[in-house]
């Protein structure tokens, strides 16, 4: 192999995110923005505790995305009746239209990705993707960056 494997990891993930953040720029969302309208769509109504746990990233740069969200029109936050200490997130009509103009931009992804490979493949890729995150959780390597 030429490359390191971390080398071919770090390359695919570059490539990956300068592939989305040309689809983001004028869109108002800023980056990891888009994937937390996927998630919302998905699960309506969640704290922001979830969305951190979900994506594994710290709270406080959550409520910084969902904080711009709202202010461009994206997400409304309101005081959870159950728990006055957290907030819910819902999505606008705005932020819904763009999760669906996103969840479409990912599905091009992938198919950019996984171009060339036979359905057994995609699945067998799609396995080994997840037992190595598996293996950086059973290490304790998972978590916010």
């Amino acid at each position: 192999m030429k490359d390191s494997f971390y080398m071919l990891l770090y390359r695919v993930f570059h490539a990956k995110r300068s592939y989305l953040h040309a689809r983001r720029d004028g869109t108002g969302l800023g980056t990891g923005q888009p994937k937390l309208l996927v998630y919302l769509k998905d699960h309506e109504a969640c704290n922001q505790k979830e969305l951190a746990e979900y994506f594994e990233i710290d709270p406080s740069a959550v409520s910084r995305m969902l904080r711009a969200m709202e202010k461009n029109g994206f997400v409304i936050r309101r005081t959870d009746p159950e728990s006055r200490r957290s907030d819910r997130v819902t999505l606008t009509e705005k932020g819904g239209d763009y999760a669906e103009i996103w969840r479409a931009n990912y599905r091009k992804l992938e198919k950019t990705i996984l171009k060339g490979f036979s359905p057994e493949e995609a699945e067998q890729f799609a396995g080994y993707l997840l037992r190595a995150y598996k293996n950086f959780q059973s290490e304790g390597g998972g978590g916010h960056a």
